[in-house]
């Protein structure tokens, strides 16, 4: 009992300094980013640590990505605009109804190939073909692609990149629980969010997801979020192997097809809806999801070997983006540069050639 009360008053403690930060950020305006100082340092500093990582977790045989290395597969899908959509969400990518060829890679979220059984945080990465204008990355500015990266719980654990860098160096250099209970610097609210948000789920087909962090949308600032329509979706196996989440799919794909809703969020309050910290929710009572676009995924297979080694060497960021899509925070500012940058390593040590594909057929 005093154990707990300790534990309690602490996190009553960590609360009330995340509300004395919040109130500095009253002034704020709607999708306004603030750059923290040390910010380069830090994202130059998580890069060298995962390089550091992917060098001993595969020093041998193909080297995987330093995030969701483990994937379930990569899936042809239809991303289509919706039509009649008001001037508000016609805007980028969804100015006007159209039908987008996209792959859709799933993955589990753990920074190490593990058993689907085990609890964790799963990923979807949609890459919509034939969008055509310019693209952010000025090395990518001709590409015809755009992505979304979401994941199956509404917010991040770790917010801000200052954080997210000191749980890296803990998990490699020491302990991740220093990270959590170092008594200089206690992080028991994102203990409690790693834990609701590491679950153990039954098929990726009939996951919600979110993007956690914040994009602009025109002159605004949005979430996405996707729900899925499916009927018909496969149960959890009677004794489910440590692959099942990419069976699972499989047994689906072959009979049926599966669907979301794509849908998105607008920032309404720059306090209440932060930009700058991915790990606070965007109340959706203030602000609710609003369709934008459906996307099918069609009856398949798509586990042939070449089509799951296509899928391990895609590359995924919100930065392939058209300008009215820019991601925004400083998690995703932290992304442009880790992704690219990990992205590159990768394939130079597979020895394969990095490019973006420019159609739905191997």
């Amino acid at each position: 009992m005093i154990y707990s009360g300790i534990l309690m008053m602490l996190y009553l403690i960590a609360l009330n300094g995340e509300n004395m930060i919040d109130n500095k950020m009253e002034k704020l305006e709607i999708a306004q980013e603030h750059v923290y100082q040390d910010e380069n340092t830090n994202i130059q500093n998580i890069i060298k640590l995962l390089k550091k990582k992917m060098d001993k977790d595969y020093s041998t045989g193909i080297m995987r990505r330093g995030a969701h290395p483990k994937h379930h597969g990569c899936v042809k899908a239809e991303f289509i605009v919706e039509t009649n959509l008001s001037d508000e969400l016609r805007v980028g990518i969804f100015k006007e109804a159209s039908k987008y060829p996209a792959w859709i890679r799933f993955s589990n979220g753990s920074g190490e190939v593990q058993s689907d059984l085990k609890k964790d945080i799963r990923g979807i990465a949609i890459k919509v073909m034939n969008v055509e204008g310019k693209k952010l990355l000025e090395d990518e500015i001709d590409e015809k692609t755009q992505d979304f990266l979401l994941l199956s719980y509404p917010v991040l654990p770790i917010g801000i990149v200052s954080d997210f860098y000191k749980l890296i160096d803990a998990a490699i250099n020491k302990h991740p629980l220093w990270f959590f209970l170092n008594p200089f610097s206690l992080h028991l609210r994102e203990i409690k969010l790693f834990i609701d948000a590491a679950r153990q789920h039954t098929n990726p087909l009939d996951i919600p997801y979110w993007s956690t962090t914040p994009y602009m949308f025109g002159t605004k600032a949005v979430k996405y979020s996707i729900k899925p329509t499916s009927n018909n979706l496969k149960e959890m196996p009677v004794n489910p192997s440590g692959n099942y989440l990419c069976e699972i799919m499989k047994q689906q794909l072959k009979e049926t097809e599966a669907s979301f809703d794509f849908m998105v969020q607008f920032q309404t309050n720059p306090v209440e809806m932060p930009i700058e910290d991915a790990s606070i929710l965007w109340d959706e009572s203030h602000s609710s999801f609003q369709k934008v676009a459906t996307i099918k995924i069609p009856p398949q297979q798509f586990d042939s070997e070449k089509q799951m080694d296509f899928c391990e060497n895609l590359s995924f960021t919100p930065w392939h983006s058209l300008p009215e899509h820019k991601p925004l925070g400083g998690i995703n500012r932290a992304r442009k540069e880790i992704y690219r940058e990990l992205s590159k390593y990768r394939h130079q040590k597979n020895n394969i050639s990095r490019k973006e594909p420019t159609k739905c057929e191997l």
